[in-house]
């Protein structure tokens, strides 16, 4: 029998698209054509941020051989619909954020970040030195900084303070301070309570340390209480990503640490690299979401 050309051109065509397939299986169902979507919290400037992402992600896909595209979250919630629509396969999460994704969007924790080599950090209330504020008691009337409703230490964790302490009532930041602000990310937070915009801002235990590198500047930004311990945030995967992917990437992420990738994990989020972690380690952070009722916007 002859062929014509076009005939074997789609017969060959036919036989490269199943040897694509028996070469690339991982392919199959498994995640999008382009490859994994990780999504980025938005805590510092999204356009340094998207760079530094890029880079990361370029790392992750020489570890795992799997297209990795990068985008930055409009703002916090957006990153747990990211996940419950699951047009995001991996995120970024802050601790609060990754118990609302698996409460919201049955997302699981895939690792744990290490920062200044711990796997936990603090919330601190932060006031001028100059100010004469040296209390919680003091903020009584004052203007107040949070970062998003959905923050960790930039909210969830200083509100409970708050309220086990007797000066928040029913929930409501704005039955004990005057005015509430959400700066949206730590730093401009930071430079907010800096130049006098408000009078305190709630933000995590080595804020002052990362954003503010004048040492007048920082000297000038004290705390006057500080949180429990809260378990490190760290990288979540969506619901139904195929368990061999999700154990790729995971080994990849545990080899992405100090000293090889030192600077990019600076640059990223100040973290040291990776380590293993269970949904379990989230509990306490369920407690505190439990008293404070916090919902994804």
């Amino acid at each position: 029998m002859v062929h014509s050309p076009p005939m074997i051109a789609r017969a060959l065509t036919f036989v490269v698209l199943c040897a694509l397939a028996l070469s690339f299986p991982a392919l199959s169902g498994v995640y999008a054509a382009d490859g994994l979507h990780l999504v980025l919290t938005p805590s510092q400037k999204p356009t340094d941020l998207l760079a530094t992402g890029e880079e990361f992600a370029r790392a992750l896909m020489k570890l795992t051989a799997i297209p990795v595209r990068v985008t930055v979250a409009s703002d916090y919630a957006a990153v747990i619909e990211a996940l419950r629509n699951r047009t995001a396969d991996l995120a970024f999460v802050h601790p609060v954020g990754y118990v609302l994704a698996s409460r919201e969007a049955k997302a699981t924790i895939v690792v744990r970040n290490l920062w200044h080599g711990k796997s936990s950090f603090t919330s601190r209330i932060y006031v001028r030195r100059e100010s004469g504020l040296k209390t919680l008691e003091d903020l009584r009337g004052k203007t107040m900084a949070f970062i998003d409703p959905a923050s960790s230490s930039g909210y969830t964790y200083p509100m409970v303070l708050l309220i086990q302490r007797g000066l928040v009532k029913d929930r409501d930041p704005k039955s004990f301070f005057r005015e509430v602000l959400f700066a949206g990310a730590h730093d401009a937070g930071m430079r907010a309570l800096l130049n006098g915009h408000v009078d305190a801002l709630a933000s995590f235990d080595m804020a002052r340390e990362q954003y503010l590198k004048d040492p007048a500047e920082r000297d000038r930004i004290i705390y006057i209480a500080e949180t429990p311990e809260i378990p490190e945030a760290g990288i979540a995967a969506r619901a139904g990503l195929d368990p061999a992917t999700f154990a790729k990437v995971r080994e990849a992420l545990l080899q992405i640490r100090a000293p090889a990738y030192a600077e990019l994990l600076r640059r990223l989020y100040e973290i040291d690299g990776f380590a293993p972690a269970d949904d379990r380690d989230y509990d306490p952070v369920r407690a505190a979401v439990e008293l404070l009722g916090v919902k994804p916007r």
